[in-house]
């Protein structure tokens, strides 16, 4: 954790475990040093499984987005990953034995609009990954992606509410308008019908460790599978691109009403179900 005064929700759901088989350390994945003193306090360096959890997330009009704020989310999702990746992974390879688990998105194999940098970052790991994945596993060091949909989390409710709030300065009034007119709803409706809980994502991530033979990229929910085979149906990306645009901005009323019967119909069960990496 970067701030361990922070560690007391963390502490109680780990109950007896916590001081036996969990232990706490500082991390900061945007700091080199911070990452080496970490490794550093485990025994012999020997890390035998890395999950890359840490993220932040960016939202809204580009034309609002200051360029440092761009860089942070990249500094933490893309370089934060790298980081933690380089101060491992030559001990794997020398023992010849690891795995590594980077926690993406569904994000980093279809943009979706509003979230242009945030995508950016997750295709950009997404790309790192499939190359890494090769070198590594000449080294039998095997690499999984996790890549959720949307996850009800406290920090994605309060980015939401947020961004609601904000005036986006520099953006022009049509763009503002789609974004908390258009976009904004839409966005609700998706996380309602579609949204996993974090333990979802936990559980599917559990399955992908004790797999005897991991799949590199495993979706937590089966119900973005057709959104991204409809992308690499189409080589041109057209197809893509022209149906979530009309989606959003010509059939918005109609996605609503499907996203609603969706979230009627759908059984916790199988909205949430993750696919077995088995």
């Amino acid at each position: 954790m970067r701030d361990l005064k922070k560690k007391d929700k963390l502490v109680e759901a780990a109950g007896d475990a916590f001081g036996k088989t969990l232990t706490l350390e500082a991390l900061d994945v945007c700091s080199d040093d911070s990452v080496r003193q970490c490794i550093n306090s485990v025994k012999d360096r020997h890390i035998d499984i890395l999950i890359n959890n840490a993220g932040v997330g960016l939202l809204g009009p580009l034309e609002s987005i200051s360029m440092e704020q761009m860089k942070r989310v990249f500094e933490t999702n893309f370089f934060g990953t790298v980081r933690m990746i380089k101060e491992v992974m030559p001990d794997m390879k020398k023992r010849r034995a690891g795995h590594i688990i980077v926690m993406s998105s569904v994000m980093g194999m279809q943009g979706v609009v509003f979230n242009d940098v945030y995508t950016a970052s997750k295709f950009a790991i997404e790309g790192f990954c499939e190359s890494m994945a090769v070198q590594l596993l000449k080294f039998n060091v095997r690499l999984s992606l996790i890549e959720p949909g949307p996850v009800h989390t406290e920090f994605e409710s309060k980015m939401m509410d947020d961004v609601a709030k904000m005036e986006f300065p520099g953006t022009d009034p049509d763009t503002v308008r789609y974004f908390k007119d258009v976009y904004m709803p839409s966005s609700i409706d998706i996380f309602e019908a579609m949204g996993q809980m974090p333990e979802d994502i936990a559980k599917c991530t559990k399955k992908v460790i004790e797999s005897s033979s991991p799949r590199f990229r495993n979706l937590t929910n089966s119900l973005y599978t057709p959104i991204v085979a409809m992308k690499y149906a189409d080589e041109t990306g057209g197809l893509s691109v022209h149906t979530f645009y009309n989606l959003l901005f010509n059939f918005g009323s109609l996605m609503h009403i499907t996203m609603s019967i969706l979230k009627c119909l759908t059984c916790s069960c199988l909205r949430r179900r993750t696919i077995s990496p088995d």
